[in-house]
């Protein structure tokens, strides 16, 4: 079986909790017996730039065998990461599709047959995220991630309006995205040691893994190192220097599950956890990290995921939700059938 064709697709879904919709490059690879494979990245390539980038990959994809996914990792046109992640489970899809398995089977098996999901707060007062939060933790959800705002007194105040309204069983992240500088930040784990979050991810900019290292061995709140793993070799820096409890890693940067699960091997054998959070997903890149999550007994904290709080999908059938869980898919491949009907409606011309 060799790769035949290769289709973008722009889609754009709006979110149930937030006014920016989601917007997603789908990309459909065909293989000459007629099957698809199908994946999903936030990278954004205008109309115009879509045909020579079809163009430039048919030539290098084109009749290659669909199982050589190694390979086609290292091809040179593939080095923009997102793109690279998106190409990849594309021919995954196809893999599993042609074996008639789903992806989890044939990485390892299905170790857990449901992933625990953590959900993102959109942007928004104080009092609007008390209200999402609650309603959230009503819903299951009891992992939420707050996006810090670099003032450490409005994020402190913004944490507790949100563990008032949702409860002691709340566990709350706080992304902080590399927006305070050492001593800011410092003072701020000081005062967060009483409110006892699950995690606080880039605390300060992550240029220097010791001196996050220095910070980690000032508190006894747990630390995690995201921006700057974009490769098992960065997990690696982070972990030797005692950088933080948690490897944070979004496959979107790392640019491929291959070196997604590298990065979360490196971070398990270095004595640290490890947790997937990517952007939003209209369906195809949440399938993929399930199918991820489901083989890899390492990654149990909860994905940090946005696909429960969109309007619709691109599916034709919605991934099962119950108790704060996602169902990981068990159809051959990725699990999930893509709904043509839904893609023409929500695709778009960027």
């Amino acid at each position: 079986m060799i790769i035949d064709d290769i289709e973008f697709f722009a889609v754009q879904i709006d979110r149930t909790d937030a006014d920016r919709p989601v917007r997603s490059l789908l990309v459909r690879i065909d293989s000459d017996d007629g099957r698809e494979g199908w994946g999903e990245t936030p990278l954004s390539l205008l109309p115009s730039e879509r045909l020579p980038n079809r163009s430039a990959l048919l030539s290098v994809l084109e009749g290659r065998s669909i199982f050589c996914a190694e390979e086609i990792l290292d091809a040179e046109l593939l080095s923009p990461p997102p793109l690279r992640l998106a190409i990849e489970t594309a021919v995954w899809d196809l893999i599993g599709r042609t074996l008639k398995q789903p992806l989890c089977r044939i990485w390892g098996g299905a170790y857990r047959p449901a992933v625990p999901l953590a959900a993102r707060l959109p942007p928004g007062s104080p009092r609007r995220l008390a209200e999402v939060a609650r309603a959230w933790a009503e819903q299951g959800l009891l992992t939420q991630t707050i996006d810090a705002s670099g003032d450490p007194d409005g994020d402190l105040a913004m944490l507790a309006e949100v563990r008032a309204a949702a409860g002691a069983r709340l566990r709350l992240r706080l992304d902080a995205g590399g927006r305070y500088g050492m001593e800011s930040a410092r003072d701020l784990l000081s005062e967060l040691e009483f409110e006892a979050p699950e995690l606080v991810i880039d605390p300060i900019a992550m240029g220097d893994f010791f001196a996050v290292a220095s910070l980690a061995r000032q508190t006894n709140v747990p630390l995690g190192v995201s921006r700057a793993i974009a490769r098992p070799a960065d997990a690696f820096a982070a972990v030797r220097c005692g950088a933080g409890a948690v490897v944070v890693i979004d496959p979107t940067r790392v640019g491929s599950l291959r070196d997604t699960r590298n990065c979360t091997a490196v971070a398990v054998a270095g004595g640290t956890s490890a947790v997937v959070s990517g952007p939003p997903s209209v369906g195809i890149a949440a399938a993929a990290m399930l199918q991820l999550i489901a083989c890899t007994p390492a990654l149990a904290l909860p994905y940090d995921c946005v696909y429960r709080q969109l309007r619709d999908d691109v599916l034709r059938r919605s991934i099962g939700l119950a108790d704060g869980n996602a169902l990981v898919p068990l159809g051959p491949g990725l699990g999930v059938e893509i709904d043509r009907v839904k893609l023409d409606r929500f695709q778009i011309s960027l």
